[in-house]
């Protein structure tokens, strides 16, 4: 499972941003028009994925996991395909967008409740750390061979590569050995409203994870808002070549792999709470940086700094995140535990992105990425100011330290 995740998260990283990429160098779009690209995939995306938390939570894991992969290889594939043939359209792109981001939600759900199944529930913080620190080193190495591969071979090359690594997923996941017994399922078989809206309802009336994901979906899209803005900004305006782009993006990923592999010894040391809080305060104060950013070695020496803050924490604050909601979690409800939480993550990141595009467009693109870097310093308020003893999960008596 690690190593077909490994794989995959190598084609992600080796097609950072080729959507943008390919919207502003092919299809000659704006800055609205790639705001909304990003906004209508994680939108629509989401919506679909609503009723596949509850439909994959009663069934085997790995099957689903494997069919989201060919999915997602399948979707992207289509983009080169229409590129070759000279019928790449801005509307494919979005309903690729759309199909990758539903088939995304879907896969984490199921592969978060396979995890819980496989790993003892002392070691989740080492397995998701070890996950966490893979995304960082993909992260590091995939975008500026991915930059250099689009400036070789053409904008769709990391299309390509991304849709292969799922296929090497899903062969991957298709050889993990051992069988996955069918979850039982209680009451009716048929899907019920009560069945979409469980994870939710977990999520909302527990006393910490309440805070927490609101937290999370309020600086996820701040952040993720901007990301289209920085690519119209530093490859349009600012004339950053695809390569430096990519560089100044990975470069700053060390620290997401060192914050990861820190997680463990840290809550060690100081306590899981402690180090969740710290590090997800001290992530809000690095974005506002990147309204400042200014053409050739400084802005890309500003970018980095400001980027290896942002992760360094980042890689810190997840895999306890991760860990603690797993464990706070029954097993019957992880997956559309999971589902809810990508689904409210997706959503709050497509509307902030099409909000900030309108912003863009409106005033600037510098102007909209200040806005949203300086509402991220107000986020840590939404963090939980203390401990609550949770209600109705049989699992919550374990401690958080």
């Amino acid at each position: 499972m690690w190593a077909a995740f490994a794989v995959s998260s190598y084609g992600t990283g080796l097609g950072f941003g080729a959507f943008p990429l390919i919207a502003v160098l092919v299809l000659h779009s704006g800055p609205t028009q790639v705001a909304a690209l990003a906004a209508t995939g994680r939108a629509v995306g989401a919506m679909l994925a609503v009723p596949l938390g509850p439909w994959v939570e009663f069934r085997r894991k790995r099957p689903v996991m494997v069919a989201m992969d060919l999915i997602r290889f399948a979707a992207l594939m289509s983009v080169p395909a229409a590129f070759a043939l000279g019928w790449l359209s801005f509307a494919q792109l979005l309903v690729v967008s759309v199909v990758v981001a539903a088939a995304d939600i879907a896969f984490k759900a199921a592969s978060g409740a396979y995890l819980k199944s496989l790993v003892p529930p002392e070691d989740l913080l080492v397995a998701n750390g070890r996950f966490e620190s893979t995304t960082w080193t993909t992260t590091v190495v995939g975008p500026p061979l991915g930059g250099a591969a689009v400036g070789l071979f053409g904008p769709v090359t990391t299309v390509v590569a991304d849709a292969v690594s799922y296929l090497l997923s899903a062969l991957g996941i298709r050889a993990i050995g051992g069988s996955e017994p069918r979850p039982a399922r209680t009451g009716a078989p048929r899907l019920k409203a009560g069945d979409l809206l469980e994870g939710w309802r977990h999520i909302l009336t527990h006393p910490t994870l309440r805070p927490l994901f609101l937290n999370q979906i309020v600086v996820n899209g701040l952040i993720m808002a901007s990301e289209p803005l920085l690519a119209v900004l530093l490859l349009g305006r600012l004339g950053f070549a695809p390569w430096q782009y990519g560089l100044a993006f990975a470069a700053p990923c060390v620290g997401g792999l060192v914050g990861s592999r820190l997680a463990p010894r840290l809550v060690t040391r100081y306590g899981q709470r402690t180090v969740m809080l710290t590090a997800g305060a001290l992530r809000a104060c690095w974005p506002v940086g990147l309204a400042f950013v200014r053409p050739g070695v400084p802005g890309m020496v500003l970018i980095i700094a400001v980027q290896l803050g942002l992760v360094t924490c980042i890689g810190v604050f997840n895999p306890v995140l991760a860990t603690y909601r797993l464990a706070h979690t029954n097993t019957d409800r992880v997956t559309r535990t999971l589902s809810a939480w990508s689904v409210s993550t997706s959503t709050s990141i497509a509307a902030l992105t099409a909000a900030w595009g309108l912003l863009a467009t409106v005033t600037s693109p510098r102007t909209a990425i200040a806005a949203a870097g300086v509402l991220l310093l107000a986020t840590p308020l939404l963090l939980p100011r203390r401990e609550k003893a949770p209600r109705n999960t049989r699992e919550e008596a374990a401690s958080l330290t």
